[in-house]
């Protein structure tokens, strides 16, 4: 196992054979992470949320946070601890999208609660 000032030295110098072992992982939990598993997929869905990614990119993301052991309201908790980092067009952006991956079409809700006021 590296030290962590070894991993920072080789993501600093763009060691490719460490992100290509990294990038091969996707929805996995790479080792080096340290982190434990439910942590890092929250981690995974928060990198998704900043990047603004698309939705399709959320479902590996929360099948590993779920499988990990993370509840929808943990899941949605990603969402609301951003807000102050990434703005509120970032997260208002992203909340179809997670809610899509985790079975819930906002969309549908929207149009549902627009008729029941119109």
């Amino acid at each position: 196992m590296e030290t962590p000032g070894q991993v920072l030295r080789k993501l600093t110098i763009r060691d490719d054979a460490l992100l290509r072992r990294l990038a091969a992982e996707q929805c996995g939990r790479p080792a080096e992470s340290s982190l434990d598993p439910k942590t890092h997929a929250l981690v995974c869905i928060v990198a998704l949320i900043a990047m603004d990614a698309a939705a399709p990119s959320y479902l590996c993301a929360v099948e590993s946070a779920r499988a990990a052991g993370a509840s929808n309201e943990e899941i949605v908790g990603c969402l609301l601890a951003v807000v102050p980092l990434l703005g509120e067009p970032r997260v208002v952006c992203a909340a179809p999208k997670l809610g899509l991956a985790l079975g819930y079409d906002v969309g549908a809700a929207l149009e549902e609660a627009g008729s029941a006021l119109g």
